[in-house]
């Protein structure tokens, strides 16, 4: 006979055991502290991997997808689990995939920055390639006529900049404009929450720059989704009909380091941490090593003092012409700098005070993406980081509580 003693024991333990259990399958909490980056990323599922949230929607529909070589799903084959493109998933799952949509750098992901992408046909599926990359960056009517439904599935980086939530919004904004639903398979952020950078100025809009808010505005893309829509972003203030698919295990304060690179030019998580910081040199004649092993990884031109770094860039994957092609680049090396928790402006201003000739060094591309005139004018003025920063703090403010009512993790 099981005495009262052990029952009560192992109920104890059960009970125990049971709340370990609990805490751990939580989404709303990040890994357990000193845990393996590799362990958080494993229990994360993006909303492409939550696929039983999406596909009774797809039922019937007749659908596109806008997305590139990061759109993938994690599916077990042979006791093995693999990437495949969200679209061969959903022509696995029997969706009626009528045609694919390409943002900057085409559906494979290999074309350089600001490349021409053009229309065309998928070798693997057949399907028709639609760039929404130069020319056509809003989808038209007749793109649209035979589509129920658009998936949008891009892993984006959480810079304003990044031309990725530019397309969810021309997308968004046609879809809502032709009654057609989108449905955002969200994907983490993998520089979190961050926000930090000046507010872009309205009159300063552009691709690379749509929207008023600051450099890293530290939200998923669907959280973006849902302030596009809720701040009447869209043209004449129209709103999309819009589904984001969560991403499950999941918060912003996780690390996490992306399975494929986002784009040619970003090939590892330090490209993607220094990216905030360094772009602002292809608005000047500073090169961030597109042509190299380090692109965003490291800056330099010929204008800068000599030092014991240098590089020269030559044509390589995502810069067939890279700038300084074949010309030594003196600068910095920063592959090794620790992480970067925000905008670090301090090469910027050190490399506009070791110029050859200061008047050469910024062109018109750099307030496009400040978003502000203001920004050239304090480096030229010779104002320090922190004073800049400072006074983009009530601007970042505003934006966060703005910010809050969108937040899904």
């Amino acid at each position: 006979m099981i005495s009262q003693m052990f029952l009560k024991n192992t109920l104890l333990l059960f009970v125990l055991l049971a709340g370990a259990c609990g805490n751990s399958a939580k989404s709303n909490h990040g890994a357990q502290q000193g845990e393996p980056v590799a362990t958080q990323i494993a229990q994360i599922k993006t909303g492409a991997d939550n696929h039983s949230a999406y596909l009774p929607k797809l039922t019937g529909k007749s659908v596109g997808v806008l997305t590139n070589q990061t759109g993938v799903v994690a599916v077990s084959e042979s006791g093995k689990t693999k990437n495949i493109s969200i679209v061969d998933f959903l022509l696995t799952r029997k969706v009626a995939v009528k045609k694919i949509f390409a943002p900057e750098h085409g559906f494979r992901g290999t074309a350089d920055a600001g490349e021409l992408v053009v229309d065309g046909k998928d070798s693997m599926t057949g399907l028709p390639i639609i760039s929404l990359y130069g020319d056509n960056k809003k989808p038209t009517p007749e793109m649209l006529k035979d589509v129920d439904v658009v998936i949008f599935d891009l892993q984006d980086v959480g810079a304003r900049f990044y031309t990725y939530i530019s397309s969810l919004h021309y997308l968004m904004e046609a879809c809502a404009e032709n009654g057609i639903e989108v449905i955002v398979l969200d994907r983490p952020n993998p520089n979190g929450d961050f926000v930090d950078g000046p507010i872009l100025e309205k009159e300063h809009s552009s691709f690379v720059g749509m929207h008023q808010i600051p450099i890293l505005h530290g939200m998923t893309i669907g959280e973006y989704a849902k302030m596009i829509n809720g701040e009447k972003w869209l043209k004449n203030k129209v709103t999309c009909k819009l589904t984001v698919i969560p991403c499950l295990n999941y918060d912003k304060s996780m690390s996490y380091s992306l399975p494929i690179k986002p784009s040619p030019n970003l090939p590892n998580d330090q490209s993607v941490n220094l990216y905030a910081s360094l772009c602002f040199f292809e608005g000047t004649n500073v090169s961030v090593g597109r042509g190299t092993n380090k692109q965003f990884q490291v800056y330099g031109s010929p204008f800068q003092p000599k030092s014991g770094f240098s590089f020269t860039p030559s044509p390589n994957e995502g810069a067939k012409n890279p700038p300084y092609n074949g010309q030594v680049c003196y600068g910095e090396d920063l592959s090794d700098h620790e992480k970067v928790r925000g905008v670090n402006l301090s090469w910027l201003i050190k490399a506009y005070k070791n110029t050859s000739d200061k008047s050469k060094f910024f062109n018109s591309f750099f307030t496009k993406l400040a978003g502000t005139k203001e920004l050239q004018q304090q480096i030229v003025d010779g104002r320090s980081e922190d004073e800049i920063k400072k006074g983009w703090q009530d601007g970042i403010a505003k934006f966060k509580i703005i910010r809050k009512v969108y937040e899904i993790y």
